[in-house]
């Protein structure tokens, strides 16, 4: 097999000279020669990625595994995305970084590459890189964060922020306890230690077969996490060798078993636009309706937070990913394979539950029905999303009054004033944070609840947005509405007083009014001013809608390695 590297590193002319020149600061001769495979780590460390901060010393661990295998590793820094840090939203830049990974990995000498993601966005953008360029490429998450604990109780990062800030305007708990809880919420290492965005995704690139089975969920300050990175990278080499593509695992099946997945471990509703973006980039056929009918009766059995009470080192303690898949193991495609050219449920075979109290069985579990409902209406013709198992069932069938806000700027304006016409059966709006609208889609979906309100112990409202939601977040919220405000959707058309019906059962999400008062009325501006330059302006001018993964239009459909013509 012809190495792709060779056609930098192989010759006697001037060309492969420069490069081999310029490559051996450190590298012997012998990396160039005898068909080493050149492996990059596309690496997402950054200081400024707190939950990525960590991964140098996975990198080291990933090199020492390629050169055991006789491959040639070489640390590839890519765009790093830090979800606390970066504003107004980490999603305006995901695109940006996916692309940019792409076009490094096809600009430069490498034969294939490991993925190093951990925080929200990471994962997916270089899932979407690695399904574009098509290199033998094999994922390494990051992990999430040992457990802290204030007061005697388990924090669950992002989860119990929410909560303990609602307690707050509720007057239930001082700010200074509140800020008190701030330096225990952060243990360790790694990214988000509930089922929130980072968890998910990946447990996304197992399911999808992207990782060494087994790999998920590992705690970023454990020593298997640096163990199973030396495999990672062994295995990497081995990647070339047999031409093993993304487009060879992450085939439709290998996405409908992350769908059921999704459902089982109660998953974000973040993977739906990051699958649906990832799909896209392959060319494989997945849709909205696909979350609905497949993850339609998957039992949630992790009863971890958003949804349940546990934390994400009691889920790999109690037997990780893998024992939950075997109790849904029929639900699986048996021919979908994983990086390790296997079919993925042949890597359940040994799996085993042994806490009952984090991983339910099949006969009981925590939601007997927990699949990403998809909802479709006069206000969401396009589709919308919701989560039932964060929701409340009570409100799951639900009709209120309309309480609009026109941005986010708008909700912190307005919610907190008595004189806000609302009580606890309203149906709070926001428009114009899709993804054209905000632009970047913000995680705002999830809106605070009114202090008059939370004063009365009101805790769980509807909420209806074409935002999305952090994984960490929880409620009865109805997220990724399309079309979006900005893009034109009917969700630009609603009133404050307009009586809003949503029936989950029913897949269905209206505004009750008639279809003529609806098409007659102008749509409503948000006032959010256009970009006029830069990535801002090419985002918004080809983003799709969120049923679509909210990727750039341009960059749908499989592209393929194309290495580039030489020039010096």
């Amino acid at each position: 097999m012809a190495l792709r590297s060779s056609l930098w590193y192989s010759g006697n002319d001037r060309n492969s000279y420069i490069h081999r020149a310029w490559m051996r600061r450190g590298l012997p001769r012998e990396a160039f020669e005898g068909g080493k495979p050149h492996i990059a780590i596309a690496n997402t460390a950054s200081d400024l990625t707190p939950c990525n901060s960590h991964l140098n010393e996975v990198a080291e661990s990933v090199a020492h595994g390629v050169w055991e295998a006789g491959g040639v590793p070489l640390n590839l820094p890519v765009v790093s995305l830090g979800e606390t840090n970066v504003r107004p939203t980490a999603m305006l830049w995901r695109n940006l970084a996916a692309m940019a990974t792409e076009e490094m990995l096809r600009a430069n000498p490498v034969d294939g590459v490991v993925l190093l993601g951990g925080c929200d966005k990471t994962i997916p953008s270089l899932l979407m890189a690695a399904a574009s360029v098509d290199l033998p490429a094999v994922v390494m998450p990051g992990g999430p964060m040992l457990t802290g604990h204030f007061r005697g109780a388990p924090l669950g990062c992002g989860t119990d922020v929410w909560r303990l800030s609602e307690e707050v305007r509720a007057g239930t708990l001082s700010r200074e306890e509140f800020l008190r809880s701030e330096s225990s919420m952060i243990r360790s290492r790694g990214h988000c230690n509930t089922m929130g965005t980072a968890s998910t995704m990946a447990c996304m690139a197992e399911a999808l077969g992207m990782t060494i089975p087994g790999t998920a969920g590992t705690p970023a300050p454990d020593s298997r996490l640096l163990e199973r990175s030396h495999e990672t990278g062994r295995l990497a080499v081995e990647l070339v060798a047999r031409e093993r593509r993304p487009s060879r695992v992450m085939t439709r099946g290998s996405f409908l078993n992350a769908i059921v997945t999704l459902a089982a471990v109660g998953g974000s509703t973040n993977a739906v636009v990051h699958l649906l973006a990832i799909a896209g980039r392959l060319g494989v056929d997945l849709s909205l309706d696909d979350f609905d009918r497949t993850g339609s009766g998957v039992p949630l059995l992790v009863d971890l937070q958003p949804a349940g009470r546990h934390l994400m080192d009691d889920l790999f303690r109690a037997g990780g990913l893998a024992a939950v898949l075997k109790e849904v193991e029929d639900l699986l495609d048996p021919e979908a394979v994983a990086v390790t050219g296997r079919p993925l449920v042949e890597h359940l075979a040994g799996a085993e539950i042994w806490d009952e109290s984090v991983i339910r069985r099949r006969a009981d579990p925590l939601l007997p029905d927990a699949g990403i409902a998809v909802l479709r209406g006069n206000l969401a013709p396009g589709g919308a999303v919701i989560k039932p198992a964060a929701a409340s069932p009570e409100l799951l069938r639900h009709r209120g009054r309309a309480v609009v806000f026109e941005s986010i700027e708008d909700v912190h304006a307005r919610l907190d004033s008595p004189a806000l016409d609302v009580d606890e059966t309203s149906v709070l709006v926001l428009r114009g944070c899709g993804p054209k609208g905000y632009p970047g889609m913000p995680e705002v979906g999830n809106l605070p609840l009114p202090a008059k309100l939370l004063e009365k112990g009101v805790r769980d409202m509807v909420r209806i947005s074409d935002a999305r939601m952090s994984g960490t977040a929880y409620g009865t919220v109805v997220l990724h509405t399309a079309p979006e405000a900005a893009a034109g959707g009917p969700l630009a058309k609603v009133r404050t007083g307009d009586p809003i019906v949503l029936d989950v059962a029913a897949r269905r999400l209206d505004v009750d009014i008639p279809d003529a008062e609806l098409a007659a009325r102008r749509p409503a501006t948000t006032g959010y001013a256009e970009p006029a330059r830069g990535w801002e302006r090419l985002y918004v001018d080809h983003v799709t809608q969120a049923d679509r993964g909210a990727d750039l239009d341009f960059l749908i459909g499989s592209s393929g390695d194309r290495v580039g013509r030489e020039s010096h």
